[in-house]
């Protein structure tokens, strides 16, 4: 058999019609995503047609992008007002859709130039810039709150204090940030994908670092599917159905990565005040409703429920599975303590992702003269942070630890498909 060409390895079309089919389905799926969430969530509900903007404002916050919120209540009155929270079920969509359009014409091949990958991406970069631009323009609205029954709604009718609240999105940033995150896609998608081609000066990193990038990837998505599942039982057992739905296309990576990292030894710092709600177990809600700045971890949470401590044996469980991945994935000649190096790394910078990306920081409050400065029905606060750097470190024991039992666990896996290769080669 003669060695193939170019002209006869099975080449799609990477052109501006695909990149632009590859951008308006990406869009488009976060779109439909964000838009059944929060119809379940009740956002159809809202005054002056405002439910198509909020959508792409859902859009632009799960790529990055900063949303402005704003209150105007008149001379007599201060809003105070800022929202920081990624939807991550829209944002995960929109990956893999984009990651897969990027990946289809690039399959069958085995080398591809840094320009022509370069030109490619940048092509659906462009686009991508395009529309985020759009939805980012009609990302602005302005709702006019009700007081309620309460002395500063006395002292607003008597005022003629209106508050209103609106939110617009940052453009500049919003672009900035939504070119950081597409450009993320596209380099993990090359990372994971097995069959991806890459440029030969890369060809010797993919022994290493492709096996784990893509066991982590099906760690995340391993427990976004068993989160899911367990919110689909519970909604058809205990109701709350509208509610469970919203929290799995909105939400859902935000509470199982969480819960990943809880289940690793984290520790999240929050609190919950007023109307605000956390879209997770009640637990978890109880543990943070309350006036100081409350600890989330293994402990704190079993004083509420014994049962989370199942979460560390069912960590285990996934990341010896994700190691096995790692390790059969890998090449026969490499050592168990190089892949606990490998997963240990990754699993460490996984866990950095889900902190910096799972912070959920909102507050709003109205003050009328001074009277009802963020309390009762007028305001409240969530707040969601992590300690970092010990979620992180304790991330890379762990990663270790799995890494090692997995390679030897995959050890008979790797040695019988090195010795099937050999056998083709030879016949």
């Amino acid at each position: 058999m003669s060695p193939r060409t170019r002209s006869d390895q099975a080449i799609a079309p990477h052109g501006w019609v695909q990149a632009v089919l590859t951008v308006l389905s990406g869009l488009i799926a976060m779109g439909v995503t964000a838009a059944l969430g929060l119809w379940a969530a009740g956002a159809t509900d809202l005054p002056d047609g405002a439910f198509p903007r909020v959508v792409a404002a859902t859009v632009v916050t799960a790529v990055g992008g900063t949303i402005r919120l704003s209150g105007d209540a008149g001379g007599l009155a201060d809003t105070q007002a800022g929202l920081t929270v990624i939807p991550l079920s829209v944002t995960l969509v929109g990956a893999l859709v984009i990651a897969a359009g990027f990946l289809r014409p690039l399959r069958h091949r085995a080398v591809a130039g840094a320009g022509e990958l370069a030109g490619w991406a940048g092509r659906i970069a462009v686009l991508w810039l395009l529309g985020l631009f759009a939805l980012a323009l009609a990302a602005r609205q302005t709702f006019q709150l009700s007081l309620g029954d309460s002395t500063v709604s006395d002292l607003g009718d008597l005022f003629g204090v209106s508050p209103k609240i609106g939110f617009e999105t940052d453009v500049p940033a919003t672009l900035l940030f939504g070119l950081l995150w597409v450009a993320g896609v596209l380099i993990l998608a090359l990372l994971v994908s097995h069959g991806a081609p890459l440029p030969p000066r890369l060809l010797r990193f993919q022994a290493t670092v492709r096996p784990a990038a893509y066991a982590m990837v099906v760690l995340l998505l391993a427990c976004v599917a068993l989160g899911s599942l367990i919110g689909l039982v519970v909604a058809l057992t205990r109701g709350h159905a509208p509610e469970t739905l919203a929290v799995i296309l909105l939400g859902m990576p935000n509470l199982v990565w969480l819960t990943l990292t809880i289940g690793l030894g984290a520790t999240w710092n929050g609190r919950v005040e007023g109307p605000f709600g956390l879209p997770m177990p009640h637990v978890l809600d109880e543990v943070l409703r309350g006036k100081d700045t409350a600890t989330l971890d293994l402990s704190t949470l079993a004083e509420y429920d014994g049962r989370v401590w199942w979460l560390v044996a069912v960590d285990a469980v996934l990341l010896l599975a994700a190691a096995f991945v790692m390790a059969a994935r890998s090449p026969a000649r490499m050592r168990a303590w190089q892949h606990a190096l490998h997963m240990a790394v990754a699993l460490a910078l996984t866990v950095l992702m889900i902190c910096l990306m799972g912070r959920i920081t909102a507050h709003f409050g109205l003050s009328v003269l001074g009277i009802g400065d963020l309390g009762g029905d007028l305001g409240g606060e969530l707040l969601l942070k992590p300690e970092l750097w010990s979620a992180v470190g304790l991330a890379a024991l762990w990663g270790l630890v799995a890494g090692f039992l997995g390679a030897l666990l995959a050890h008979p896996v790797r040695r019988t498909g090195e010795a099937r290769t050999a056998r083709t080669s030879t016949a």
